[in-house]
């Protein structure tokens, strides 16, 4: 799905734990996440370092929709 929607020209980030799938499935912006379980946050964090956590994820999702890329690129902190 994600290779059909840039088709469009339409740019996607796909957040994803197991970033070699992501590849596989051609994505192009991939951001890699915390666990399987809770791919964007983790409980066992104190509410205000885990809000930080997803925070930081999006913005980094932000960051890597506006960066100009020519290729297959994994955006680690």
């Amino acid at each position: 799905m994600v290779k059909e929607i840039e088709r469009y020209g339409i740019p996607i980030v796909h957040m994803a734990t197991i970033t070699t799938i992501s590849s596989s499935v051609g994505a192009r912006r991939i951001l890699p996440t915390v666990a399987i379980p809770y791919p964007t946050g983790n409980p066992n964090l104190p509410d205000v370092e885990e809000h930080d956590l997803r925070k930081s994820m999006v913005e980094r999702a932000v960051n890597a929709l506006a960066t100009d890329i020519e290729e297959t690129t994994e955006f680690e902190e």
